[in-house]
Formats: structure tokens, C-alpha cells, sequence
């Protein structure tokens, strides 16, 4: 069974996503900030981590900057779910090392077939 690790302070995105990826029989992870994202993810070592950006305490810039320089965590594969939408948003995602970047509002049908793709 595949681990995702959901990571928003929204709570009506986090009941939908995980309400979805437990659907697609996925053991799925909830974290409300930063912070808990890490701590969940050195623990459970997610196979993906679905990642917003704008936090409280720890923001998705700085948990993903922490993912990849763990030789414990790097290969965890991350996407951006984010409302930041502008180029340079999504450019500084990617160049930290998201392996996908999607904005807010999402198409959850293509959200789902993102993640698929990453696991292969």
C-alpha cells in the first residue's frame, strides 16, 4: 500500500483529499503545518507528499528545502498544491526540487493521475 502525506492548513482541502487518495488505497497521512509534515514524514516516510506552500510556522519552501537534503527523505516525491500561481512561485518550487507543481483550485481527476504518474 502506498503512503501519501497530505500537508494543508485548509481543512475542507484536507477531508476532500483524504476522503479521495484513501478511495485510490492509499495509507494516508495528515499534517496541518510545516512542522508536523516533517515530524510525520521522518517517521512514516511517505512514498509522495502532497505540499501547500503557505503555512503557519514552517512554509511547504522550507519543508521541501528539509526533504531534500535528508539522505533519508530526498527520494520522497512532492507535489505543489498551491494558490501562489505566479511564474516565479512555481519556477522557485521546481528549482528546489517539486516534482510537480498544481495550482489551486485543482481538477482532483488530474490530481489523482499526477500522483500515479510520479509512482510509476
Amino acid at each position: 500500500m502506498k503512503k501519501i502525506l497530505i500537508v494543508d492548513d485548509e481543512p475542507n482541502i484536507v477531508m476532500s483529499l483524504e476522503y479521495l487518495f484513501s478511495k485510490e488505497n492509499f495509507e494516508v497521512f495528515i499534517a496541518r503545518d510545516g512542522a508536523e509534515a516533517l515530524e510525520i514524514a521522518e517517521i512514516k516516510i511517505p512514498d509522495i507528499i502532497l505540499l501547500d506552500i503557505m503555512m503557519p510556522n514552517v512554509d511547504g519552501y522550507q519543508v521541501l528545502r528539509f526533504l531534500k537534503e535528508s539522505p533519508k527523505l530526498n527520494d520522497i516525491k512532492v507535489i505543489f498544491l498551491s494558490a501562489k500561481n505566479k511564474a516565479s512561485d512555481i519556477e522557485l518550487g521546481m528549482q528546489l526540487g517539486a516534482d510537480k507543481y498544481i495550482t489551486k483550485p485543482f481538477s482532483t481527476k488530474k490530481l489523482v493521475s499526477e500522483v500515479y504518474k510520479l509512482l510509476k
